[in-house]
C-alpha cells in the first residue's frame, strides 16, 4: 500500500511538472513566434546592455530559432514524445541560458522587462528569476523521471509528429514576420483609439515619491526628510536632493506618441482630433525602407488625396535621409518625425501602413500586403 501511494505521488509530481513546463514553454514560444521582430528588438536590448551590439545582425535569426525551439519543446513535452531528449534540452536551456540570464537581470537591472512572454505578459526581473528557478527544478525532476511521462500519441509516430510540430511553428513565425502579428498584444492594435489610450483617468493613482535632502556639516554628510531638515543658522549646508519612487502609479497604455513636423511643430493633437480618415506611412528608419513598395504607397497617397483623406509619413530619420527617400520615390506627401521605438511598436514593418478614423486604428498593413483601392473602399464604407 505504501509503495502504491509513493508511485501515485511520483506520477502526480511528474505530470504536474510536465504540465507546468509544457504550457510555459509552449506559451512563451508562441508569443515570440507571434511577434518575431519584437523579440529581436528585445534581444538587441540585451546585447546593448552587454555592450555586444556588433552581434545585432543575429537578433532576428535567434528570435525565430528561440521561438520555434521553445514552443515546439513545450508541445512535445505535453504530448509526451521524445521524452528524454525534450526534457534534456529544456534542462540545458534553463541551467545554461535562462536562469543565469535572469540572475544577471535581477542583479544588474539593465532592462525592466525580460521579454519572456513578449508583449502578452510583462513581469518584473524578480518574478522572472523566481519563475526560472521553479522551471529549472521542474526540468531537472522531469528529466530524471522522463520515462514515467504518459505519451498522448502512439510513440511509433513520434518522429513524424515532432517534425510536424516544428514545421508548423516555424511556418507560423515566418508568416508573422512577412506580414504582421496575427495577434497584436501592443496598445496600437486595430480597434484601439490612440487619443483614449493617451488619456490618464482623473481618479487614477499617481506616482508616489519620497524626497530626501542631503546636508553637510564639519565634514559629516547626513540625510534628512522633508519634515526634519535643518533650519538656517544650524550650520548644516545643503548638498543635494534624492528622489525615490515609492509606488508606481497609473501609466497610460500610450505615452510616447508625439508627431513633430520638419519645422519642429508638435501636431499630435491636430492629427488625433481630425474627424475623418488619416493614413500613416510608418518608416521607422526611412533609409532602410525598401523603395520597391514606393509605387503602391504613392497610389494609396493619391487615393487619399482624391477622396479627401489625410496621408502623412512618419519616420525617425534625419531630414536629409527623409528628403533623399522622398526624392527617390517621388513621394508627394508630408513627412513628420516620431520616436523610433514608438514607430517600431506601432507596426512591425518598414515601411508599414496604418489607417486611422477619428483617432481609432481601423487598418494595419505590412509592406508585403498593402491594401488595394477596393480593400480601402470596403474598410471606409464599413466605418
Amino acid at each position: 500500500m505504501e509503495k502504491t501511494t509513493k508511485m501515485l505521488l511520483l506520477k502526480i509530481a511528474v505530470e504536474t511538472c510536465r504540465v507546468v513546463l509544457g504550457i510555459t514553454f509552449a506559451f512563451s514560444g508562441f508569443v515570440k513566434a507571434v511577434d518575431p521582430l519584437g523579440t529581436a528588438y528585445k534581444i538587441n536590448e540585451y546585447l546593448e546592455s552587454l555592450q555586444m551590439t556588433y552581434l545585432n545582425f543575429l537578433s532576428l535569426p535567434v528570435s525565430v530559432t528561440l521561438s520555434v525551439l521553445e514552443c515546439s519543446l513545450g508541445i512535445i513535452v505535453l504530448l509526451g514524445i521524445w521524452r528524454k531528449l525534450a526534457t534534456w534540452l529544456i534542462l540545458i536551456m534553463m541551467l545554461c541560458l535562462m536562469t543565469p540570464l535572469s540572475m544577471y537581470l535581477l542583479m544588474e537591472n539593465p532592462i525592466q522587462d525580460c521579454g519572456c512572454f513578449g508583449d502578452a505578459l510583462v513581469i518584473t526581473n524578480l518574478q522572472t528569476f523566481i519563475k526560472n528557478i521553479i522551471l529549472s527544478i521542474c526540468a531537472l525532476f522531469l528529466w530524471s523521471y522522463s520515462k514515467r511521462m504518459t505519451p498522448l500519441i502512439d510513440l511509433r509516430r513520434r518522429t513524424v509528429t515532432a517534425i510536424g510540430v516544428v514545421v508548423v511553428v516555424f511556418g507560423f513565425a515566418i508568416y508573422n514576420l512577412i506580414y504582421l502579428p496575427v495577434i497584436d498584444f501592443r496598445p496600437y492594435k486595430i480597434g484601439n483609439n490612440i487619443k483614449e489610450m493617451l488619456t490618464i483617468p482623473p481618479d487614477a493613482p499617481r506616482d508616489e515619491f519620497e524626497t530626501t535632502l542631503i546636508y553637510a556639516k564639519d565634514g559629516e554628510i547626513q540625510k534628512f526628510s522633508m519634515e526634519n531638515y535643518p533650519k538656517e543658522g544650524s550650520g548644516w549646508e545643503f548638498v543635494d536632493t534624492e528622489v525615490t519612487l515609492l509606488k508606481k502609479g497609473y501609466e497610460a497604455p500610450v505615452h510616447d506618441f508625439t508627431i513633430t513636423t520638419a519645422q519642429g511643430e508638435d501636431i499630435t493633437q491636430e492629427v488625433l482630433d481630425y474627424k475623418g480618415y488619416t493614413f500613416l506611412l510608418i518608416a521607422h528608419k526611412v533609409e532602410n525602407a525598401s523603395v520597391s513598395y514606393a509605387a503602391q504607397l504613392n497610389e494609396i497617397a493619391d487615393y487619399a488625396a482624391k477622396n479627401g483623406h489625410h496621408f502623412l509619413g512618419l519616420a525617425a530619420s534625419v531630414p536629409e535621409q527623409i528628403a533623399a527617400w522622398s526624392s527617390l520615390t517621388h513621394a508627394a506627401y508630408q513627412f513628420c518625425t516620431m520616436d523610433d521605438a514608438t514607430l517600431r511598436t506601432i507596426v512591425r514593418s518598414n515601411p508599414g501602413l496604418v489607417l486611422l478614423h477619428n483617432a481609432t486604428i481601423v487598418g494595419k498593413w505590412s509592406r508585403n500586403n498593402l491594401p488595394s483601392e477596393n480593400k480601402l473602399n470596403e474598410i471606409i464604407n464599413n466605418n
